[in-house]
């Protein structure tokens, strides 16, 4: 008998319906080692040894697998195609080992770490597991080292740091983080962009000419009048429009003095094309995901990880464009087929993904079937709507990469009163969609009549356009996204669970679609920038990702990188601690009395969320929870519905007049 090892239940299942009764799919539920949550768990003084220990909740599992294993002739590791995934087998491969060795067995079926059989695929088809069952290989130990070096820096940043946020802000649940810390202070840095910002209005002007054509006044005598503000902001430039026009009464003398004859001065026609987009990495699918449909990071990943696991698309936590010369070859085919061969390139489309570490053997994400499987999907129980939803633009952005360009006819039209004011509009009609047949799109063509240099137009009206120069947009989880990979701060694959953990730590709300930092994370956030500028350093946290880049291809060690960062950052902890005064956290005054001592009650942030307290704290313990209102009726008495937070910090929905009423939903579809 075979040993396949895999993650998930949901895996090994998928994997089963392709293999024999020779083979026996076991799945490790996740992690099975890792450092232990009471205490550090790395041995610094002994070459950052970490102490892996197997959660409680795991032993009898491990047991079981162990069981299996001394019962097989063969162990084969079927683990994921990325680090976290070497290092689950990693960590299998060991606890295996000592197991049997435990057992004293002999040297002829004694099994030694270096035996165990590495596979690894990246979609769970039929012919992808049959090529890695024919071509196995060994754990990547560099690959390994690198997982290891990341998870020993997120726990010695997190155990140094959080303690010192419990003492000298005096919260006992915060915590900091080495990439989400300073995903935060770009929220902050921006929300401070945004405070010091002062809008400036200023005005446009369009004119109403025969033709019909409607254009905007760009300059007179050459001096144009829009012009752009180009702000340095933290995280790099912001560029917004403005204006000369920055009067209504100047705006309105210019249009009296429009009241000329008119001529066409330019007509200018060209042909624009538009390529298609490379299929989806993790960060791309995220942002898009985001963007198009709605989805958070975290459910964008987990119904990704969904249709991984049961075949449907290839693995989820890729960085390469690069997509398999099958699937292009059948993607061209079904293209040709299904649209004509118009809409093929005459060469197949090749990607060059621009990260250093992505593996070209890995692909972009895509389909595992170049048919668009929306039925199977929906007849399949398994699959809710939202599945459907994320395959569909998945499948949709890898066939469109291997399809034509686009092709636009563009006009531009320039109109001269007699005395110098320039009109001008541009206007597109799409001659082939190309790609776009896939993608679908807006009908924003704009059809302008035909004219000649010379042609003769009357301006029958002009109006004057009231605007403000825009401040910094705050970032939603896209654009967070879209800018931690673009400074190379931590993994995309990391991104879904930091935005949840800043969120639920209270750092950060989510406000229609905004991410928005509270005074919580800007008071942390200061904090940890006084005292800690070089964990909070942008350019050094992409550097320490550069080096955890270089110990996955076996030119750094991993050791040497973790005392580079070590010995200077445990020195600013002792430092802090030290000497570093406790701050006061900022509160909310009411006017209410507390009903213990007759203090006045103020209002505290606590680890889930605001409540009322005396201000004699810790000398009167009063509290009562702050209950946040939503615009619904409790449906038994009709009063108000409030948001609250079980002792575990999980959100529900129940009525304001508990216990009175003892309504209560989980859900707010739920509340009827």
């Amino acid at each position: 008998m075979t040993l396949i090892i895999v993650e998930s239940p949901t895996k090994a299942k998928t994997l089963s319906k392709f293999l024999g009764k020779d083979y026996q799919i076991e799945a490790t539920m996740g992690h099975i080692r890792d450092l232990p949550k009471a205490a550090l768990g790395v041995d610094v003084e002994h070459g950052f040894t970490p102490s892996y220990l197997i959660p409680k909740d795991k032993k009898k599992h491990v047991g079981e697998l162990l069981a299996i294993a001394r019962k097989a002739d063969t162990v084969i590791l079927a683990t994921d195609p990325d680090r976290e995934g070497e290092a689950i087998a990693w960590h299998m491969a060991t606890i295996l080992t000592d197991g049997i060795e435990k057992k004293k067995l002999t040297k002829k079926t004694e099994k030694k770490i270096e035996t165990f059989k590495r596979i690894t695929f990246h979609e769970i088809t039929k012919s992808a597991i049959d090529d890695a069952l024919a071509h196995p290989g060994v754990i990547d130990t560099k690959l390994v080292s690198a997982q290891q070096a990341r998870r020993i820096l997120d726990r010695l940043v997190g155990y140094k740091l959080s303690p010192i946020l419990w003492q000298k802000l005096s919260k006992r649940w915060l915590s900091a983080g080495r990439v989400q810390s300073v995903a935060v202070r770009l929220l902050v840095e921006r929300e401070r962009e945004i405070e010091k910002f002062t809008k400036e209005p200023y005005w446009t002007i369009e004119g109403d000419f025969s033709g019909p054509i409607t254009a905007q006044l760009i300059s007179h005598n050459e001096e144009i009048y829009e012009k752009q503000i180009i702000l340095q902001l933290f995280d790099g430039k912001y560029t917004t429009t403005s204006s000369t026009i920055i009067s209504e009464d100047q705006a309105n003398a210019i249009i009296e003095d429009l009241k000329k004859p008119y001529t066409v001065s330019a007509v200018e026609k060209k042909e624009i094309s538009r390529n298609p987009s490379p299929a989806y990495t993790t960060s791309t699918l995220q942002q898009d995901a985001g963007r198009r449909l709605y989805f958070s990071s975290k459910k964008t990943m987990q119904l990704a990880q969904k249709l991984y696991e049961e075949g449907i698309i290839t693995y989820h936590r890729t960085d390469s464009l690069n997509l398999s010369t099958k699937f292009i070859s059948e993607a061209r085919e079904y293209i040709a087929n299904t649209f004509g061969k118009k809409y093929i390139p005459a060469s197949a489309r090749v990607y060059h993904t621009k990260s250093k570490v992505a593996q070209e053997a890995h692909e972009a994400i895509r389909p595992t079937d170049v048919t668009f499987l929306e039925e199977t999907l929906k007849n399949n129980p398994e699959f809710n709507h939202d599945h459907v939803r994320l395959y569909e633009i998945i499948w949709k952005r890898a066939i469109a990469s291997q399809m034509e360009k686009a092709l636009f006819d563009s006009t531009a039209i320039a109109i001269t009163s007699s005395n110098a004011y320039v009109f001008q509009v541009q206007g597109s009609v799409i001659m082939f969609d190309g790609f776009l047949k896939v993608m679908g799109y807006e009908n924003g063509e704009v059809v302008l009549p035909t004219v000649a240099v010379g042609d003769t137009v009357t301006l029958s009206k002009a109006n004057s356009i009231f605007h403000e120069t825009q401040a910094p947009p705050r970032y939603t989880e896209a654009s967070l996204v879209k800018a931690l990979e673009e400074k190379d701060i931590g993994r995309p694959s990391t991104y879904a669970p930091i935005i949840s953990t800043i969120i639920d730590r209270q750092y950060v709300a989510k406000i229609e679609k905004k991410l928005v930092p509270t005074e919580l994370g800007m008071q942390v956030t200061d904090f940890l920038v006084l005292y800690f500028p070089r964990v909070m350093d942008l350019p050094f946290t992409a550097k320490l990702e550069a080096d955890l880049d270089a110990i996955a291809t076996g030119e750094k060690e991993w050791v040497l990188v973790l005392k580079a960062f070590y010995d200077p950052f445990i020195e600013a902890v002792d430092t802090t601690m030290k000497t570093a005064e406790k701050i006061k956290s900022p509160v909310e005054e009411t006017d209410e009395k507390c009903p213990l001592c007759q203090s006045p009650v103020v209002i505290r942030t606590g680890r889930y969320g605001k409540f009322y307290a005396c201000s004699t704290f810790p000398a009167c313990t009063y509290t009562k929870q702050k209950p946040e209102t939503i615009d619904m009726k409790c449906p038994k008495c009709g009063s108000d519905i409030v948001i609250k937070k079980t002792r575990h910090g999980k959100t529900f929905f129940g009525c304001s007049t508990y216990p009175t009423c003892t309504f209560a939903a989980w859900k707010k579809e739920d509340i009827k």
